[in-house]
């Protein structure tokens, strides 16, 4: 299956038309004719933050609604995984849980790819150095709020490899469900 995640705020969605794009740019890419229009599908509870997890293929879809609990990330590990793709959105996480559960004493990892910097396995990276915040230039998904904050010019994307890290002051991650936060100690071992 397909998925889109979505965070959603006292029953409203956030960001609607960057998760309306990809889903979208998705089915277009699979020849998938099938379309599904998210703001007319997307009704959460009234209260509370919730994560949304849109299940969608060729036959139909289908919507959950779980309260969000956020993930502290203070560490990340390096992993190098050439082999890795995914840049369209399923719901099978295996590479990625299989990659995530080589992090040892980390709360996630930095997947390298060909050498360059990709993503962890629940959010898009940024570093920031001298005082500019720059984000990989070619993620291992395009996530829809790494999409809006290069849109409004917060984030510049450049090939970053492993040798960038110590050039950083800060790391960042982000996704749909924590937006753009630094990560805490700003470890990558």
């Amino acid at each position: 299956m397909l998925l889109e995640t979505l965070r959603c705020e006292n029953g409203s969605p956030l960001h609607l038309s960057y998760h309306q794009e990809r889903l979208e740019a998705t089915l277009h890419t699979l020849n998938i004719q099938t379309t599904y229009d998210l703001h007319t599908l997307i009704f959460p509870p009234k209260l509370g933050i919730y994560r949304c997890r849109f299940l969608y293929n060729a036959e139909g879809y289908s919507i959950e609604f779980h309260p969000y609990i956020p993930k502290k990330i203070t560490s990340l590990k390096l992993l190098f995984a050439d082999d890795i793709e995914y840049a369209i959105k399923y719901s099978d996480r295996k590479a990625l849980e299989c990659l995530f559960e080589q992090r040892e004493t980390c709360d996630d990892v930095l997947i390298v790819k060909n050498g360059f910097l990709t993503d962890t396995t629940i959010a898009n990276i940024a570093l920031e150095i001298e005082g500019k915040w720059f984000t990989p230039q070619t993620p291992l998904l395009a996530g829809t709020t790494r999409a809006r904050l290069l849109e409004e010019g917060f984030l510049t994307p450049i090939p970053l490899s492993v040798s960038d890290i110590a050039k950083a002051t800060k790391v960042g991650v982000m996704n749909v469900m924590v937006g753009f936060i630094e990560v805490e100690n700003g470890i990558i071992s």
